[in-house]
């Protein structure tokens, strides 16, 4: 069920994404947002999972066309992310995707990088009624948690060295005081990167189906 590369107005400008929608052509709507490697194959691969699992996926295209497959290269990429223009393509990728999808609330996921990307996109727009944050890191990304809509779930790993536990629990703390639902789980002799098969090093296939299971779970309760 593969999706396709589509454009989408961004303030003013035009913008890229990847599209993958279910048989029925529209579903709840699903914002996925890249890791540090840009829109590679993985992230255009986890829309078409949605898909396939009745979800209308978009992952905007945050680097513009470029991509990275060494972490020097990723590293810089990740530093170079322009803020300002971030929101602007977020916000666009919640409009486009409202039109695709099949109910008035849309989720949103991400994944490293794309974790703290999706956190960022919940409090843009009231549309983003859960979220769902992969072991989410960006030093230049502070999402005001006070205008989140609905509940976030924070997947972590143990053994990460980016986002360690104790980084993970402050979210959660944060998330928490400023009145809004949170739950974090974090899953025991893991590293970051475990749900990217692509990555053999990092990836865990049983924490990373059951991370995927929590996270239909999480949207298919909120997406109405």
């Amino acid at each position: 069920m593969a999706g396709r590369m589509v454009d989408f107005p961004s303030n003013g400008r035009t913008t890229q994404g990847y599209l993958a929608t279910p048989a029925q052509q529209k579903g709840p709507g699903v914002l996925v947002i890249q890791e540090w490697w840009g829109l590679v194959g993985h992230i255009k691969n986890v829309c078409d999972r949605f898909a396939a699992a009745g979800f209308s996926a978009l992952a905007p295209d945050m680097y513009h066309g470029k991509t990275a497959s060494e972490p020097d290269e990723a590293g810089k990429l990740f530093m170079a992310l322009n803020i300002a223009q971030a929101e602007k393509d977020l916000r666009g990728a919640t409009g486009f995707l409202g039109q695709h999808s099949s109910t008035a609330k849309i989720g949103a996921v991400g994944f490293c990088m794309g974790g703290q990307l999706a956190l960022f996109a919940a409090t843009l727009d009231p549309k983003v009624g859960a979220c769902v944050n992969f072991y989410g890191i960006h030093p230049n990304v502070s999402p005001d948690y006070s205008k989140l809509s609905g509940p976030v779930l924070g997947l972590f790993a143990e053994k990460d060295q980016f986002v360690n536990p104790t980084v993970a629990r402050q979210v959660d703390s944060a998330i928490k005081g400023a009145g809004r639902t949170s739950e974090i789980h974090i899953y025991p002799n893991v590293d970051h990167g475990f749900f990217n098969d692509d990555r053999k090093d990092v990836y865990d296939k049983a924490a990373a189906e059951d991370a995927w299971n929590r996270t239909l779970t999480l949207f298919r309760a909120n997406l109405k």
